[in-house]
């Protein structure tokens, strides 16, 4: 006997239809004034009826999402669009702590390379979105007329031709610098380790971002400094009235921030706070290690320029890298010294000698020929559509009260869960449905932000990604139970 199916809840189905499309609007998808998708298309794209739709949209308008216009259709209302509300900015303590983040670090790096696991843990791009075929010619090319040079070591400054292509886009976002003032290392967190190494000794106070990378805290940790969390704006980055209160009451030895696109936050330091933030430290005879490694990844703007153009006493020590636009296996990084520079040079001696020759030979000849700034001319779009398309994903799934970062560039999503949500809980739990995430304490000396998580957009968006992040909302919705 044939089992009748059981009929669908006609008020369920809206109420979906209804959260897909406030999550566009909420994420900025569907800006003021834009039409709305049309009650024939929602519906086709949805799987529900015209009458549905309508209910959805209906309901949208009472809430003051949509406004409709005669024989035209739904557009965004101006005054409602962006409700969702970013993380709150943090309030740290302003103590020096010691840096202990244990072993959660590891376990994401080890299975970010599990094909059984969705990934949005470590924030690295997909290789789908790497130039390989353009990368590889160049160093197919670079082994076969530079046989030798790409055999033997580099200088331990690095190969002159990629000095002398860094040196000129430095010189395009307004620093003069000449190829020998450019040091190359192996990746961008060995140039921040050099940069440490170069300017403060063990038991050194460094102001560091509240929240901010783990690495460059697992850095700190390791060469036995101290850390000061500064509170940071999601939207402007530092706070650099909290950073001078700071500076005034504790002997800060180095401060390091990543003015462009902070990860996790993903803010952007105006220019104007950029320079003061300059002023400041130099006023102060205070180094400032400016991490830009996601600096060529803005979504629309033009490409935000540097603070190290506003250092007028070299004290400005800016760290960069490849490996988030062209290859994270080439590990090729660099770093403007200024001053520091004899130091620095003697700081990557000891730790590597020189870096790979074949790699710096490649992404030079790719940086001549121009390769390098139409491919992330490319990239930039797909990366703000993925951000874009989670972002709107993450507030359609997650529970009521989440909060979800809105960068302009970089591939990062910071997320704050609603109050009395374990991260780590999640980040387990998830881990045994086959998702990664970065849980918030990771990016806090002190094991601050329990109830948020790092997201990385770095995958092609796909049924699976969209099924990772339904995944996520499901268990937040589960634990947010547990904890009521």
């Amino acid at each position: 006997m044939r089992r009748r199916r059981a009929p669908v809840d006609d008020a369920f189905l809206y109420q979906k239809v209804e959260r897909k499309v406030r999550a566009l609007i909420d994420s900025g998808a569907l800006g003021p004034g834009e039409r709305a998708p049309s009650l024939r298309g929602l519906s086709k794209r949805e799987g529900v009826s015209l009458a549905t739709a309508m209910q959805a949209y209906m309901a949208l308008e009472r809430k003051g999402y949509l406004e409709s216009r005669p024989r035209s259709g739904f557009y965004v209302r101006a005054r409602t669009a962006n409700r969702a509300t970013v993380p709150r900015p943090s309030r740290p303590r302003a103590v020096p702590s010691k840096v202990k983040l244990g072993d959660m670090v590891s376990t994401m790096f080890a299975v970010n390379r599990d094909p059984g696991v969705v990934s949005l843990g470590v924030a690295n791009p997909s290789p789908q979105l790497l130039p390989a075929k353009g990368l590889l010619r160049a160093t197919a090319q670079v082994a076969r007329h530079q046989r030798l040079p790409s055999l033997e070591y580099c200088l331990d400054m690095g190969a002159e031709e990629l000095r002398r292509q860094i040196a000129l886009r430095a010189a395009e976002l307004g620093c003069t610098v000449a190829p020998d003032q450019v040091l190359v290392t192996s990746g961008c967190t060995e140039a921040l380790a050099v940069a440490l190494q170069s300017v403060a000794r063990a038991g050194d106070i460094i102001a560091v971002e509240s929240p901010t990378y783990y690495l460059i805290l697992q850095l700190i940790e390791r060469l036995g400094m101290l850390a000061l969390e500064i509170r940071t704006e999601p939207d402007s980055g530092l706070d650099l009235g909290a950073l001078e209160r700071a500076l005034d009451e504790v002997d800060v030895r180095a401060v390091v921030s990543v003015p462009n696109f902070n990860n996790p936050l993903g803010s952007l330091m105006p220019e104007d706070s950029k320079r003061r933030l300059v002023t400041m430290l130099a006023e102060r005879a205070v180094p400032l290690i400016e991490d830009d490694i996601y600096g060529d990844l803005a979504f629309e703007q033009g490409r935000p320029g540097l603070s190290k153009r506003y250092d007028e006493t070299g004290r400005v020590l800016t760290c960069s890298s490849f490996s988030k636009t062209l290859a994270p296996g080439y590990r090729v990084g660099w770093m403007l010294p200024g001053r520091y520079l004899d130091e620095a040079r003697r700081c990557k001696r000891t730790m590597s000698a020189a870096s790979a020759s074949l790699p710096q030979l490649a992404v030079a000849e790719f940086l001549r020929a121009g390769n390098y700034d139409r491919f992330v001319r490319r990239v930039r779009s797909t990366y703000a559509e993925q951000v874009t398309r989670m972002r709107a994903a993450v507030l359609e799934h997650f529970p009521d009260g989440t909060r979800v970062s809105n960068p302009k560039g970089g591939f990062v999503l910071w997320v704050e869960l609603p109050r009395g949500i374990d991260a780590r809980m999640l980040f387990e739990r998830a881990l045994a449905r086959g998702v990664s995430v970065a849980p918030g304490a990771l990016f806090s000396p002190a094991n601050k932000f329990r109830n948020f998580v790092r997201l990385s957009a770095g995958l092609p968006w796909s049924d699976t990604v969209e099924g990772a992040i339904k995944t996520l909302g499901t268990l937040t919705r589960g634990l947010q139970r547990r904890s009521a």
